[in-house]
């Protein structure tokens, strides 16, 4: 586990960031803990049909990426006290690149978590594609079921050595400071501060991935791998 700091201590810790923070407090604390990274090269025109228009798909040295990501989020509004009931549980995301308006950010293909509850709540609050499924963690092992979406995910994995020098792929994949959804045709963006990621290396023993839809993307074990213990979020 890595070692928690003050909302203060967060918010001071700036030079990281690609752009200033914004000009308004903070909405939500979460924790993104344990996250496991799998990244996909892909073709930009198989992914650009997956990507609203309104919004510039990045990419990397001319590749585009795609990213599923199982963790455990912990989410508490800013005035309010953590519900136990609904703020803990796991989520797994299958994320892609884009840019918006010269922000370079995140937009989600698919998002699933282990309560029904915190799904319908996320859902409403923040307009993000959250959908329910059948999810357990214990340890190095991680697993999904959404029967309705058709999706499935079982993993078991062993995190490695920390990277104590991040190549610029390794800082391009995972330190992204803004969310983005597509409503009627306009641009939500969602602002985040953390601190910068500490990476590990991880080895990858079992992994048994079936997204419908989404297949033809996630061919073949991953092209690159990150672990990491987690960050602590401020969210605007």
């Amino acid at each position: 586990m890595y070692k928690r700091l003050s909302n203060d201590t967060i918010q001071n810790t700036i030079d990281h960031r690609p752009w200033p923070l914004p000009n308004k407090p903070w909405l939500y604390y979460q924790e993104w803990n344990n996250p496991l990274f799998m990244h996909w090269r892909v073709q930009p025109e198989d992914l650009r049909p997956f990507i609203p228009k309104a919004l510039e798909l990045d990419t990397h040295n001319g590749e585009a990426w795609i990213s599923l990501v199982p963790f455990t989020i912990a989410i508490k509004p800013r005035f309010l006290p953590a519900l136990p009931a609904v703020s803990s549980f796991e989520e797994v995301n299958l994320r892609t690149y884009v840019k918006y308006k010269g922000k370079a950010g995140v937009y989600f293909l698919s998002i699933e978590g282990s309560k029904r509850i915190s799904c319908w709540l996320a859902r409403v609050l923040s307009g993000l594609p959250y959908k329910h499924a059948r999810m357990q963690s214990q340890g190095t092992e991680f697993s999904s079921v959404n029967k309705r979406q058709k999706n499935s995910l079982k993993l078991s994995y062993k995190p490695g050595k920390p990277i104590r020098k991040p190549n610029t792929t390794d800082l391009w994949l995972s330190e992204r400071y803004a969310l983005f959804t597509v409503s009627n045709q306009r641009v939500n963006t969602f602002e985040i501060h953390h601190l910068p990621w500490t990476l590990q290396r991880v080895s990858i023993s079992e992994c048994a991935i079936d997204y419908s839809g989404y297949n033809h993307l996630l061919k073949g074990e991953p092209d690159l791998t990150h672990y990491s213990k987690g960050v602590q979020v401020l969210a605007y």
